[in-house]
């Protein structure tokens, strides 16, 4: 019986991938991303086992919290030949006859057409007409009514392994609503780009807020199953609720596995290089210099118009572009780093950073105290760089903290 189950859905899923790919490529055109790289042969995303959670889903009314990146992958298509390689998660399960009654929305939205930090609106999808209900917007965390009449939420989103990046603070707050709820998550896990090492500080509890909800470092080396796990053993769930959480692992995927995202999780991280260079460059979020926003550089370069015109020789000027509006700087001259084409370190590398403040003009405003406080997770990074510490001795203060999230880690890893 499971084999002729399993068979069925499979043969369903392809089905439905080639009913629904237009409505798909449809979706990536209204988003404003262009697709990159496709799967990584051989690694099966939790979503396209749908033998494994499409009996988790029957008889039952439930919501899908979900963006542009939760697609099921087509068996041997390749980019831009032909259909498009992915259909929308959605699109199968509605066609599947299943009960999906609504999506929720991350920060960028459902489409992944909104700026960074942008709100999100609540409406209807155009592609499914399904009611979408905004976690970027009045709500971060579901309330009761949006939850009501639910008997179980379908998770997935594509993260790329750093604490600020706001899919997983996302996560956490599903998790905490819907075990208030009494309701049970179904996590699809999916790689994480990032997932080869561990680095950056471990976050404050005095800092805890969106862009860092638990004491984890900067890049924390999970999946978003293995994090989901993580956090709910280990009670960092508000008030030590536990979630009713079932994880649908990946296949063929290890630690050491290299994938490239085949669709840009958020507008401003289009390819590789910039989910690569983003837990470094990502710190200048909180600072006054522009990280590549408003060019087609983003998280691949940086500068201002304050640095130093006689060390900096790269210049830009950012532009209005979707997914951001309104850069830092836009308009202005700013002179800073091309680093397109270096090699991604695989570390938290703060050179860059402290290269900028070091050739800065004088008397200039460089930090953004609150935010960047949030990003880094602590006071300390700030002060650090201040005082003049270099970027290996500042790193090598994060060394202890470190191992022991590890240990807390440890106990949670899916894949070898």
């Amino acid at each position: 019986m499971f084999v002729l189950t399993a068979f069925k859905n499979t043969f369903l899923v392809l089905l439905l991938t080639f009913m629904a790919c237009g409505r798909s490529q449809e979706a990536a055109s209204l988003s404003g991303l262009q697709p990159a790289d496709d799967s990584q042969e051989g690694v099966i995303v939790a979503a396209n086992r749908t033998e494994a959670y499409f009996n988790l889903l029957r008889d039952k009314d439930f919501a899908l919290v979900a963006n542009q990146t939760s697609v099921i992958f087509t068996p041997g298509a390749e980019p831009g030949v032909g259909k498009p390689p992915w259909v929308h998660l959605a699109d199968s399960l509605l066609g599947a006859g299943l009960r999906l009654k609504k999506v929720f929305a991350p920060e960028h939205g459902f489409r992944g057409q909104y700026d960074a930090g942008e709100e999100v609106k609540d409406g209807v999808d155009l592609q499914t007409g399904l009611p979408v209900s905004s976690l970027h917007g009045a709500h971060r965390k579901p309330s009761p009514e949006q939850l009501a009449g639910l008997d179980l939420v379908l998770f997935d989103i594509q993260d790329v392994g750093v604490r600020f990046y706001t899919y997983i603070a996302t996560l956490q707050l599903v998790m905490e609503a819907c075990a208030e709820a009494g309701i049970p998550v179904v996590v699809l896990d999916r790689p994480n780009p990032n997932i080869h090492y561990v680095d950056g500080p471990v976050m404050e509890k005095d800092h805890r807020g969106f862009l860092g909800k638990t004491e984890i470092p900067l890049v924390y080396g999970m999946t978003m199953g293995e994090y989901a796990q993580m956090i709910n053993e280990e009670g960092w769930l508000q008030d030590g609720v536990k979630s009713d959480l079932t994880v649908i692992p990946l296949v063929n995927y290890t630690r050491n596995t290299p994938y490239t995202l085949p669709i840009p999780p958020s507008p401003n991280l289009p390819n590789q290089q910039a989910v690569r260079l983003y837990p470094s460059l990502g710190l200048f979020e909180g600072t006054y210099v522009n990280a590549g926003r408003g060019t087609t550089l983003q998280f691949q370069s940086f500068g201002a118009p304050f640095l130093s015109g006689s060390h900096f020789k790269y210049t830009y000027t950012p532009e209005s572009r979707p997914g951001a509006r309104s850069p830092k700087h836009l308009g202005a001259l700013c002179r800073g780093r091309d680093l397109s084409t270096v090699v991604p370190p695989d570390a938290v590398d703060l050179k860059w950073l402290v290269e900028a403040y070091t050739y800065r003009d004088d008397n200039t405003d460089f930090f953004k105290t609150e935010g960047f406080t949030k990003h880094a997770g602590t006071t300390t990074l700030q002060k650090q760089i201040v005082d003049g510490m270099s970027a290996v001795q500042i790193r090598a203060s994060w060394q202890n903290p470190i191992e022991e999230f590890k240990k807390i880690r440890a106990k949670y890893l899916i894949y070898d």
